[in-house]
C-alpha cells in the first residue's frame, strides 16, 4: 500500500512536534523550492533524503551511516553533503552492477535502473536492516521504502508500508502519519 506525503506541509508539520526523545533529529522547517530552479530543487530533495534518514532507527545504531547509491540517480552526487541530527558522519559509496558490496549499507538510494537489475536488488536488499529510498519511482512499484517526488514546487515523497512493515527499521510514527496525509 503506497501513501503520499507532500514534504512541504510534512516538514512543518514534524517541526511543530516536540522530539521523542533528546538527541532526536530536528526537521528542517520545508522543502520547498522555487519554480524553474533546478539547484533549489536538488536542495529540497537532498533535505527529504536527510529527514527519512533522521526518521529512522535501525536495531543496531550504525556508526558512521553508509549511504550507498545505486544506478544512474540525478541528486547522488549531492547526498554526500547530508549532516544527521545526531552528529554521526555519511559515507556516500557506489554499487556496482553486481550490488556485492550492499552488506555495508544503511541506506541504498536508487536511481534509474534496468527491470530485471531492479528486481536482483530487491531479492539482495531483502530481509536486510537497510532503508530504501527510490528517486524514480513515482508510482512506488519497485519495493522501496520511500520514493522521492521531486517538481518545481519543491520534494516530497510517497511511501510503501509494506516495505517498512517487512524490514526490521523503525521509522518515527509522525512521518508515517504524514505520509498518510493525516494532522
Amino acid at each position: 500500500m503506497v501513501f503520499k506525503g507532500f514534504f512541504a506541509t510534512a516538514l512543518f508539520a514534524l517541526g511543530n512536534l516536540q522530539p521523542a526523545m533528546a538527541g532526536a533529529p530536528q526537521p528542517v522547517p520545508q522543502a520547498q523550492a522555487p519554480a524553474g530552479r533546478a539547484e533549489s530543487r536538488t536542495v529540497a530533495a537532498v533535505r527529504v533524503v536527510q529527514t527519512l534518514i533522521d526518521y529512522t532507527r535501525w536495531p543496531q545504531r550504525p556508526g558512521p551511516l553508509e549511504l550507498c547509491t545505486a544506478g544512474s540517480a540525478i541528486f547522488a552526487d549531492r547526498l554526500g553533503e547530508i549532516r544527521l541530527a545526531d552528529g554521526r558522519p555519511v559515507r556516500l559509496h557506489r554499487l556496482g552492477p553486481d550490488f556485492d558490496k550492499v552488506g555495508r549499507c544503511a541506506v541504498v538510494y536508487i536511481g534509474q535502473l534496468l527491470p530485471h537489475a531492479q528486481d536482483r536488488l530487491a531479492a539482495v536488499l531483502r530481509g536486510r536492516s537497510v532503508l530504501t529510498i527510490v528517486e524514480a519511482d513515482p508510482q512506488c512499484r519497485g519495493e522501496a521504502m520511500f520514493c522521492l517526488l521531486t517538481g518545481p514546487a519543491g520534494a516530497g515523497f510517497t511511501l510503501d508500508i509494506d516495505a517498512v512493515a517487512r524490514s526490521e527499521l523503525r521509522i518515527d510514527p509522525r512521518l508515517l502519519r504524514l505520509a498518510r496525509g493525516l494532522p
